[in-house]
């Protein structure tokens, strides 16, 4: 959209954002993410970029563009990845063009990355990223959550836990963090985030000819 509602009816130009939603696994960031897909038209999910092969239930360019290691290294050393990560033997980035002319139409992208391509990407992007990380309300809860997922053996669980707790030692690197003790409660933070961001003024790139068309009616 070239145009975004920042204020009840009165459309005022605005430049888009990036808000990333991070979290150890289990902590509920993938639900809360559904849910703001589901109740706001005006964000959409950033498609990634990844050398892992589909799974049987994902359709390339809504869940990831899948692309080969050559493809990927040509982004990468052309400075088309906003940021990327090897996870095992697969590499995953974001493609920068698909963000550059969503933020600059006033649409609002959403990321789910962990806290190495968060770094990466405030490091590139700057004030244009809005950064929430989610915590469990405590181990045990994370770790049922796990187990009931995945129903991994013990020396699996140990390695998801030990994972979790790396992940979580990067909150402070994050602009907002929630307790995800309650579904509800959390998303209606997210959604408060959000709009609050929306609304600062060094976004609303359109705010000064308003203000301008408001005091020649006076």
């Amino acid at each position: 959209m070239s145009e975004a509602t920042a204020q009840g009816d009165l459309h005022i130009r605005r430049r888009g954002l990036l808000l990333v939603l991070s979290s150890p696994s289990g902590a509920g960031k993938t639900t809360l993410s559904k849910r703001l897909l589901a109740a706001d038209p005006h964000i959409r999910m950033s498609v990634s970029v990844t050398t892992r092969k589909a799974r049987r239930d994902e359709i390339d360019g809504r869940d990831y563009a899948f692309i080969n290691k050559a493809e990927f290294d040509r982004l990468e050393m052309a400075g088309e990845l906003l940021e990327s990560a090897q996870v095992h033997d697969n590499f995953y980035g974001t493609p920068k063009a698909a963000v550059m002319r969503a933020i600059a139409a006033g649409e609002d992208m959403l990321f789910d990355i962990d806290w190495q391509g968060t770094r990466q990407l405030k490091t590139k992007m700057g004030e244009d990223v809005v950064a929430v990380f989610i915590l469990p309300p405590d181990g045990a809860s994370l770790e049922r959550r796990l187990k009931t997922r995945n129903q991994d053996n013990a020396e699996v669980m140990a390695r998801r836990m030990a994972a979790a707790a790396a992940e979580i030692e990067h909150w402070d690197e994050y602009d907002y963090v929630l307790v995800n003790a309650d579904l509800d409660a959390s998303d209606a933070a997210i959604r408060a985030i959000l709009a609050a961001e929306r609304l600062k003024r060094t976004r609303q790139t359109g705010l000064g000819q308003f203000v301008k068309n408001v005091l020649a009616t006076l």
